[in-house]
């Protein structure tokens, strides 16, 4: 199954915070091509261009560039979707971000790497090539989202290190008022927070109410990937463990909750190994960050689940023929 043949359901709580926003939600609707009843209908899946499409089609009602912040201000607990309401469970920012990362394929059609490190932690935003490029609203908003849920959980005024993000708001200022820091043009979309506020309790934590969630969530996450191939499967479990430094086939096979022999049969089924599924997804992350981003080789080795940053240097040769810097200098 391809990535453009699933579909994400859509938050009811939108309703909320479009009435919030004083938005008439079926003017959006309308504008997107969808019925008019979408908000009431339950678990109504979206296809990944209907999911850009109603984005864009609430940037050109609203008319507001600011209505990012807007969403910021006025996001509650009753408009969040379920897998956010059940991260913000969790003791702290770390552990909720991790949560949503591993069930951000329910929302949407992206995928959220998380890395943390002495620097901080950051967040960010991989969305699939065969895609269109997301709306600006919807990459802004994204990143807004963490900012509004760190502060809503902690009850803390909590400002960003770093906001990086590949379209350059309409009205900075006002972006930086409510980060605390610039949004920086830069060919990735990423938000990084201190150390300090990465472990600050939520006063939202609630480990029953996680456990109460994470059995459905796992449910839904099992429909979503049903039809999907292995190889597709490994990928995306590859994507969300190596930022941790996982990336050996028992940590993708409890994963994937299956046994590391039966994970590499699947995969030689489908003409190719773990370690060329391995292989294959950290040069495509190497390419990534350096063509995307100004991260140092020893972080990027960091990001890939290396230990050492010369063996990242290795087998980057071995891949492209050439050394990272090299590599970064012809993508520039």
């Amino acid at each position: 199954m391809t990535n453009s043949s699933r579909t994400y359901i859509l938050n009811p709580g939108w309703a909320v915070v479009l009435t919030d926003l004083g938005i008439d939600r079926t003017n959006v609707l309308r504008r997107a091509g969808l019925p008019d009843d979408l908000f009431t209908r339950g678990q109504t899946g979206l296809t990944p261009q209907e999911y850009f499409t109603l984005w864009m089609a609430l940037e050109t009602e609203a008319a507001d560039p600011t209505l990012p912040v807007r969403i910021g201000q006025v996001i509650s607990l009753e408009a969040f979707h379920p897998p956010i309401f059940a991260a913000i469970c969790s003791p702290n920012l770390s552990t909720a971000a991790r949560r949503i990362a591993q069930h951000k394929r329910l929302i949407g059609p992206m995928r959220l790497a998380v890395s943390e490190n002495p620097a901080g932690l950051t967040l960010e935003y991989l969305w699939p090539k065969e895609d269109a490029a997301p709306p600006a609203l919807l990459v802004l908003t994204e990143l807004v989202f963490w900012a509004a849920l760190a502060r809503l959980a902690t009850r803390h005024a909590i400002q960003p290190l770093r906001v990086e993000a590949p379209v350059v708001p309409e009205t900075p200022q006002t972006f930086e008022d409510y980060f605390g820091v610039p949004v920086e043009a830069a060919t990735r979309q990423a938000i990084t927070f201190a150390p300090e506020d990465a472990v600050r309790p939520f006063l939202t934590a609630n480990p029953q109410m996680w456990d109460f969630f994470e059995p459905e969530l796992r449910r839904r996450l099992a429909e979503l990937e049903a039809g999907a191939t292995m190889r597709e499967r490994v990928r995306s479990a590859l994507l969300e463990l190596l930022p941790a430094g996982h990336a050996s086939i028992d940590a993708v096979a409890h994963k994937l909750a299956i046994s590391p022999r039966t994970l590499q049969r699947r995969l030689n089924d489908e003409q190719t190994t773990f370690q060329g599924m391995l292989n294959q997804t950290r040069e495509a992350l190497a390419r990534h960050y350096l063509g995307r981003s100004d991260l140092p080789a020893t972080e990027i080795a960091f990001l890939l689940g290396y230990e050492d940053p010369n063996s990242f240097y290795r087998a980057f040769r071995d891949w492209t023929g050439q050394t990272p810097e090299r590599a970064r200098m012809t993508t520039a």
